[in-house]
């Protein structure tokens, strides 16, 4: 075991699009575990969209990183030390703490995994906080039923990539966008969506095209042209599922991590009777990770669920990486390798 934790900080708010100076690379001392704390040495950590969020001061549903603290993220890795029942060393476990080599945390925020069901970085992806937040979202807003029609934006993405088969395994029609060639090629030949939009053609003409009766229901993770081009073609009673809204996270003009674009003309809410609901997974998502688990375990055992993982070599490229996530460079879910 090093005796150096690596930690990357927020040095300062981005205005903007972060930059790598918004950033700071340190080595610390590896903390000691306190009572009920276990000490994990971090193999991989995740990197999403939310975190945009937490480098703004402005209100939101979770407080900011605090200039000179460690940004914050989800981990899987391997437990080193431990002062509390139930864990030891050797352990493989998910909910490590932040962007650094080691962390201590609560017992309690963590969960023990078999490396034999999944690979540990899959804890951070499909079986883990994205997995869950398509899962919980589309189960409870959604609610899709077979035979309709489900759009899902940045389908290639993290989260984009499980709303559309668990979709699909519940009997719809799914129709990805993403952006390029490439991702819509994924999107269809190994994820089995039935069509995939390319955001940056011709956004009416291709929907037009794949949804000529209409959309039941929209996964909303990108916000702008995309969600302007899909409103008008709701049905009646459809369901707009509001994860995020990734294409104006970097507004300066934003009020908080969600920015401040116009939206569409909400008089079609109530003429379409359309429902639209936002939602953070921690709402009440994870009491139910053990329902989720389990169902999710099985659709990768018997195939019907594929994912794919972008990863970063190295904690020092984290800050890049991410820069490169809010840009749309990342293909699948995007994952540091720590060491």
């Amino acid at each position: 075991m090093t005796n150096a934790n690596l930690q990357v900080l927020l040095r300062r708010r981005p205005k903007g699009a972060p930059v790598a100076e918004d950033f700071e690379i340190v080595e610390t001392a590896v903390p000691e575990p306190q009572e009920g704390e276990v000490l994990i040495r971090h193999q991989y950590l995740s990197l999403d969209p939310y975190m945009r969020g937490r480098m703004a001061e402005a209100k939101s549903y979770a407080k900011p990183v605090e200039l000179g603290a460690v940004m914050e993220g989800r981990t899987a890795g391997e437990v080193v030390a431990s002062k509390a029942p139930g864990f030891a060393p050797g352990d493989i476990v998910a909910g490590g703490y932040g962007w650094q080599r080691y962390s201590c945390v609560k017992a309690a925020g963590l969960i023990k995994v078999d490396p034999k069901e999944a690979p540990l970085s899959a804890n951070l992806g499909v079986l883990g906080m994205p997995g869950l937040t398509a899962w919980v979202g589309l189960e409870d807003i959604g609610q899709p039923k077979a035979g309709e029609t489900v759009v899902v934006s940045a389908a290639s993405g993290a989260v984009g990539q499980v709303v559309g088969q668990i979709a699909k395994i519940r009997g719809c029609k799914v129709i990805g966008i993403a952006g390029g060639p490439q991702k819509c090629q994924y999107v269809t030949e190994e994820l089995g969506f039935d069509a995939c939009i390319d955001h940056r053609g011709d956004l009416d003409a291709q929907l037009d095209a794949a949804c000529p009766e209409g959309i039941d229901v929209y996964w909303e993770n990108v916000g702008g042209p995309v969600q302007a081009a899909v409103f008008p073609r709701f049905r009646d009673f459809g369901r707009m599922v509001m994860c995020g809204v990734i294409s104006q996270y970097n507004s300066v003009e934003g009020a908080d991590s969600f920015g401040g674009a116009p939206g569409p003309n909400l008089g079609a809410v109530v003429r379409k009777r359309l429902h639209i609901q936002g939602f953070i997974v921690s709402d009440k998502g994870w009491p139910r990770y053990g329902q989720f688990r389990k169902e999710m375990l099985g659709w990768m055992a018997d195939g019907r669920m594929a994912w794919r993982e972008d990863v970063a070599e190295g904690l020092r490229n984290a800050p890049q990486a991410f820069i490169g996530l809010l840009e749309g460079k990342n293909f699948g879910k995007l994952v540091v390798k720590v060491d």
